[in-house]
């Protein structure tokens, strides 16, 4: 996996059926081939001093020549190593489109904080992508130079070769100003609080020794610090100080307009699950002035609201994006046959191969007697273009995953579970394998192995919610309550910001006649989601039962209010309000 990026001309070479391999590279390193690609026609340059200005050698020979392209093209190049991903394609082509090969990582919980800011390792380019500098036109060799690896300037210098009094003709939004001045920066001039890097790309440490900057170059948010416990610049070095402090300095200094609205909060808001958060990432996602890494985020946050969202991602098919595109895709499984082969099957012939696949793997579940002959013969082909991505990553479990999940989808039920039982061989820890093998066995009305399966994943991984939830909705479907809510409560446990857990947990609960424990595990779920139809009707039930007339009333009437146009909460209300009167 290092070698990929830390050789030149790598070949893996494993063989999925002796399970072997047979890997082989040109160079121990990352030579000038790595990136401008073979360098058989630059040899025949550097020979032909007499005629090499010709028009032929306008490039120098070299098939990758980043002095004629676009900021785009050489931070894609920089990307295929300098990137958190997946590989899609291992028969790299030098000068191709970045998703032609690999899918970058979005925003994902565990990866980056809810603001975008680095979380775990992710190799620059998704920092980057969140960036005003990426989006102005920045590439990568106006700080760094690439063939000695050192920056282009020391210290603020490299900043200030565009942060200046003077104005940059290749930015022009760039506003002129003595930005490396106490009157900006607020710190005494030579002080750790004077450098550019430690406010704008706050480092952090892996593998107790490397430090990362982050590269989305923010402006520090200790106002998110306070909302949503994300991390800033300002605390990283006045740890004595919390986070109130720091934000009631930036808003004397900055003014109030540093504590605008930010995505951070809807990003944060739809990884909890919150209803209220759907509407916002739909807005988000359409917002083409955001980065395009936060629009992607958003439309894969808007997936868990079912086709609430379908809108939203049907709409961002037509995205000049293609991570936009991919990401739209994920979501559009819930549509029917008919209206998914409309949405979706134009795709099928999209220019990269990213999209291709994904739109292959949504359509893999339709029939195929519903496709045209044109839509048939493009479906084929991306078929197998998605079937070569997971042979890309056959040693590995994620590609069987992805392998069984387009074998259930098609009805291929053997295939499916072979698929499961190949990535948990390889990784016994590797969760998605394990719930889609056990929700596998459930649809088979193989109740036991499901069970079985899910009990296997707690003994390896006992801090894992996920398990008990599943396993305690596996038990809840079979009645058995009491075993039930006891793996719901500690998932709830596990996951206590969980609204729909807390919900369940309270349902298992309240059949077991543990009316008080019902009672605050349903209040925790509606104080997590306070809009969630199915939680106030569930509460508004409960109290009913108890005929706590006044207490009902208070969560029918919530109903109608955020529900006006559901005909049962209205009746429900109504029948309440009379009881509740009597």
């Amino acid at each position: 996996m290092c070698a990929e990026c830390h050789t030149t001309n790598f070949k893996k070479g494993y063989d999925s059926k002796t399970e072997a391999y047979n890997t082989a590279w040109s160079e121990i390193n990352v030579s000038c081939q790595a990136c401008h690609g073979p360098g058989e026609k630059h040899l025949e340059w550097t020979k032909k001093l007499e005629d090499r200005a010709g028009p032929e050698y306008a490039d120098k020979g070299l098939l990758v020549n980043f002095k004629g392209s676009g900021s785009r093209y050489q931070v894609e190049a920089c990307a295929r190593c300098h990137s958190r991903r997946h590989l899609i394609y291992d028969k790299f082509k030098h000068g191709s489109p970045l998703m032609d090969h690999i899918v970058p990582a979005l925003l994902r919980e565990g990866l980056y904080h809810a603001d975008g800011q680095i979380l775990d390792e992710v190799y620059v380019y998704g920092s980057f992508l969140q960036s005003k500098m990426y989006q102005a036109g920045v590439r990568c060799s106006d700080c760094h130079n690439s063939h000695t690896l050192k920056l282009k300037a020391v210290g603020n210098a490299i900043c200030v070769q565009c942060h200046q009094e003077q104005p940059i003709v290749r930015f022009k939004t760039l506003q002129p100003k003595n930005y490396d001045s106490p009157g900006h920066h607020f710190h005494k001039t030579g002080s750790p609080g004077a450098q550019c890097v430690n406010c704008h790309m706050p480092a952090t440490k892996y593998m107790i020794v490397d430090p990362r900057r982050d590269h989305s170059f923010r402006i520090p948010r200790p106002d998110l610090s306070v909302k949503i416990g994300t991390p800033n610049a300002c605390n990283m070095c006045h740890t004595d100080q919390p986070a109130q402090w720091a934000a009631d300095a930036v808003a004397t200094w900055y003014g109030p307009k540093q504590g605008a609205p930010h995505y951070a909060e809807i990003i944060a808001a739809g990884r909890a699950g919150s209803t209220e958060a759907m509407p916002k990432l739909i807005a988000l996602a359409a917002d083409t002035r955001q980065p395009v890494i936060v629009r992607a985020t958003a439309l894969d946050l808007l997936r868990q609201y079912g086709v609430q969202g379908t809108t939203a991602m049907v709409s961002a098919l037509g995205d000049k994006d293609p991570l936009v595109r991919a990401t739209a895709l994920r979501g559009l499984d819930r549509l029917g046959p008919q209206p998914r082969i409309a949405s979706v099957a134009p795709l099928l012939k999209d220019p990269i191969r990213a999209v291709r696949i994904e739109a292959a793997r949504v359509l893999a579940s339709v029939p195929r007697d519903l496709f045209d002959e044109s839509q048939r013969l493009a479906f084929d082909a991306a078929l197998g273009e998605f079937k070569q991505a997971q042979m890309a990553v056959s040693d590995q479990p994620s590609g069987h995953l992805n392998l069984g999940v387009m074998y259930a989808g098609m009805g291929r039920r053997d295939l499916a579970e072979e698929s499961y039982l190949t990535a948990l061989g390889k990784d016994p820890g590797f969760l998605p394998a394990r719930f889609n093998l056990a929700n596998l066995y459930n649809v088979m009305g193989r109740n036991g192995d499901a069970q079985r399966v899910l009990r296997e994943g707690i003994k390896r991984t006992p801090d894992d919610g996920e398990l008990y939830y599943s396993l305690g909705l596996l038990l809840a479907e079979e009645n058995r309550y009491p075993e039930a809510a006891s793996k719901l409560g500690k998932a709830a446990e596990l996951m206590p910001n969980r609204a729909r857990v807390h919900y369940n947990h309270g349902l298992a609960l309240q059949h077991l006649g543990r009316r008080l424990g019902a009672e605050g595990a349903l209040l925790n779920a509606h104080r997590l989601s306070k809009s969630d139809l199915d939680i106030l009707r569930a509460i508004a039930i409960f109290y009913t039962q108890d005929r706590r007339w006044d207490r009902a009333a208070i969560y029918a009437r919530e109903m109608v209010r955020l529900h006006p146009n559901d005909e049962w909460a209205i009746r429900f209300m109504q029948e309440i309000q009379k009881r509740a009167i009597q």
